[in-house]
């Protein structure tokens, strides 16, 4: 691991493109995520670089005229490394790193990178590495090619620095050992979820840092580590909650983000089981993010890979503290009304105010709201735990009763 200290100092390019199934809003988008993800690393965005193409070039990615403009950039400006916002092949990856001669990541490296770094439990270590390992499986060639180029920093944690002098049989035989710890683990956990009992589950699922162990804190009354970056929680921790005289058990997960690689999807199936096997979900959202509606359709996209799409839902739109929309001045007879100026008022009426799927607004920071969203969860969770416990019924009073 390489000194902090170094790490911050670390400057890069960030590159990505304007294609035909990418538009020039979503480019910035997923740029302005991409350097985000680069601070989260811990380096320092310096520039971006952007080229409009029908789709990327097999070989080089970009355009060799614009590969060589970031060249010079790279060379003037003594940075080190170049980080491309889509995932590129084996052969992309090696001819870039011919021309630009530095070090050279994709998306999914630098999400790997992160979540090495954020790993805590043997679980969570065991599911990163195995993400690496297969993510570096065919790229075997250029680390033995390049040995030279391997200095440590961004993308070089982990399997990329401790597994560089193997061959890929050994890389294999390590991907079949991190798969039978992974069937251990998994077994451990299916028999916590086992010891569990018939206790409601209630997980908490959103976008990467939309307040998820914020919310987890607040209501559980418990400390789990919450911070403004992305990826902050990759190890499952689940709490006993109790809303008035039901108890039930709240469990925080990863967040997710878009272009999300799949070697992660597969690695984290222990920690997705949570999701699978939760009887709620609370689906948390940064409303005060200007892109949050794409943010829930990333969130929906995973939860309908892994067969949960379909689960009682319970819409909490977070941050309202932070949220912000824009004015239109009464002389301006130009400018249209868009969402951008719509106040929390006006998204409380639209789709937002769908009767068959309940929604809050609220601010886990300021503990706004925090009584209304008591009541829908206790509403809610108390539906299931009828199902569950039917004879249990006098247990149950309005939530708003105090004694």
């Amino acid at each position: 691991m390489i000194d902090a200290k170094e790490a911050i100092s670390e400057k890069a390019v960030l590159i990505g493109v304007i294609t035909q199934n990418q538009n020039e809003t979503q480019s910035t988008e997923f740029l302005d995520e991409l350097e985000f993800l680069t601070l989260t690393a811990g380096g320092v965005t310096v520039k971006r670089f952007v080229q409009k193409l029908e789709r990327p070039n097999p070989k080089t990615f970009l355009g060799v005229g614009k590969l060589d403009e970031v060249k010079v950039f790279i060379e003037s400006n003594h940075i080190g490394t170049a980080i491309f916002d889509d995932e590129l092949s084996p052969a992309q990856l090696r001819n870039i790193e011919k021309i630009l001669d530095c070090k050279i990541l994709d998306r999914t490296n630098l999400i790997l990178d992160i979540f090495a770094q954020r790993a805590q439990t043997s679980s969570a270590k065991t599911q990163v590495e195995l993400a690496q390992h297969q993510y570096l499986l065919p790229r075997l060639t250029r680390l033995w090619t390049h040995l030279d180029k391997q200095k440590g920093g961004i993308g070089m944690r982990g399997p990329g620095e401790t597994e560089i002098e193997t061959d890929r049989r050994i890389i294999n035989d390590r991907i079949v050992l991190l798969k039978k710890k992974l069937k251990t683990i998994d077994k451990q956990m299916a028999v916590q979820r086992k010891n569990r009992g018939k206790m409601v589950r209630v997980a908490l699922v959103g976008y990467t840092n939309v307040g998820k162990s914020t919310l987890m804190n607040v209501i559980s009354k418990s400390d789990v580590f919450a911070e403004n970056k992305l990826f902050a929680t990759l190890d499952t921790t689940v709490r006993k909650v109790v809303i008035k005289n039901i108890p039930f058990l709240m469990t925080d997960t990863v967040g997710f983000i878009r272009k999300l690689p799949t070697q992660l999807v597969e690695s984290f199936k222990s920690t997705l089981d949570e999701v699978r096997e939760a009887d709620l979900l609370l689906h948390v959202v940064d409303i005060s993010h200007p892109n949050f509606e794409d943010h829930i359709a990333s969130v929906n996209t995973i939860l309908a890979d892994i067969k949960c799409v379909d689960k009682p839902t319970l819409m909490v739109f977070n941050k309202i503290d932070a949220y912000k929309y824009g004015t239109i001045d009464e002389d301006d007879l130009v400018t249209e009304r868009g969402k951008e100026h719509y106040t929390l008022q006006d998204w409380q009426k639209t789709w937002m105010n769908d009767k068959d799927r309940e929604s809050i607004f609220i601010s886990a920071l300021n503990k706004e709201n925090l009584e209304d969203f008591k009541v829908i969860t206790y509403e809610e969770v108390k539906k299931i735990h009828i199902q569950r416990f039917p004879y249990n019924d006098f247990l149950y009073y309005e939530y708003k009763e105090e004694g």
